[in-house]
């Protein structure tokens, strides 16, 4: 009999960082070993040098480039597949911020293309769980001149100019390339964004590692692609209907909802969507139900791949449970 495709799951690679600390171990109850400071856990990869690999089912051992290679648009999609190829097009992360992230922006498509033969990176954050007082940094406060932004850069004064927001669990921000952004100490977060491992680090407190060493600038590569403009009104804004599912998010990149069930069975349906899904677990615990009968579970700080054929199943909790549902939007009919 055909095996057929199911929810996977992926082995996370955990990336030490200067600011990274232990709420991926404390918080997300993920097993870092010895390791410390590490500020992310990437959940679900394509990009080069750090491919995803699946840890559930028969397909156990596999990287996700392979199942792209195999499976093509039973997994991702007809129009995604024919869009994206064997580049798997998203980026999951949880990130763990023990200490201030360096203030910074991404290029867009355009730009990223051209200078490093990459996509660009747009992004969003789901914040998971925030220390009193803890901010992240979004935009800027106002319309600013290319003048005033390297004058203040030059004066160690680039944060006087950009928007500071005090956070709580379940705030989104949405954050597209070209956008100056930091996430602020005491900050745990669920980071969705395109395939991209490219950043233009703008500012970063002449921190030193280690060795005594000051990390790269990216001041003149940064002026080309940041977004000067400015309202101060960079918070997304949603209400949560209970035991539904609730849009949040909608990019040309990716469309993002939260599932928010308490003691509820949440039946999904995706016929009318040509797109995998992911889902990740913000809050509480859950079981997917697919082919009838078969369960694979998600808690708190676990991300699932829904492959595209997969197109009907049911979630079911006995308590509280939190979801992020992510899928493209190139083949959702409207």
């Amino acid at each position: 009999m055909e095996k057929k495709l199911y929810p996977l799951k992926f082995n996370p690679i955990f990336k030490p960082k200067i600011w990274g600390g232990t709420k991926l171990n404390t918080v997300l109850s993920k097993n870092l070993g010895t390791a410390r400071d590490i500020g992310e856990s990437w959940e679900l990869s394509g990009v080069d040098g750090d491919v995803s690999v699946v840890c559930n089912g028969f397909l156990k051992g596999n990287t996700l480039n392979e199942l792209l290679e195999i499976y093509m648009s039973e997994l991702v999609g007809d129009k995604v597949f024919e869009k994206y190829g064997e580049e798997f097009p998203l980026l999951i992360k949880f990130i763990d911020a023990n200490d201030d992230l360096s203030i910074q922006v991404h290029p867009n498509d355009e730009w990223a293309a051209k200078r490093h033969n990459s996509f660009g990176k747009t992004e969003m954050w789901y914040v998971m769980q925030a220390d009193a007082g803890s901010f992240l940094i979004s935009g800027f406060k106002k319309d600013t001149s290319s003048e005033e932004y390297l004058k203040a850069l030059k004066e160690k004064r680039v944060d006087e100019l950009l928007q500071k927001h005090e956070v709580s669990p379940g705030d989104v921000f949405f954050i597209p390339a070209g956008r100056v952004h930091a996430i602020g100490k005491g900050i745990l977060l669920a980071e969705i964004q395109q395939t991209s491992d490219l950043t233009y680090r703008i500012y970063d407190y002449d921190r030193r590692d280690a060795q005594g060493n000051t990390r790269e600038l990216h001041t003149e590569l940064a002026l080309d692609v940041i977004d000067f403009s400015g309202n101060g009104h960079y918070k997304t804004e949603y209400s949560v209907r209970p035991n539904e599912t609730t849009r949040i998010v909608e990019s040309p990149y990716f469309v993002t909802s939260l599932i928010d069930l308490n003691g509820h069975v949440l039946h999904k349906d995706f016929y009318y969507l040509d797109s995998f899904i992911i889902l990740i677990g913000v809050e509480g615990h859950a079981e997917i139900i697919y082919h009838n009968d078969q369960k694979e579970s998600i808690s708190m700080g676990e991300t699932v791949l829904i492959p595209a054929d997969l197109k009907e199943f049911s979630i079911h909790t006995d308590g509280k449970c939190k979801l992020l549902e992510v899928h493209l939007p190139d083949g959702e009919k409207k």
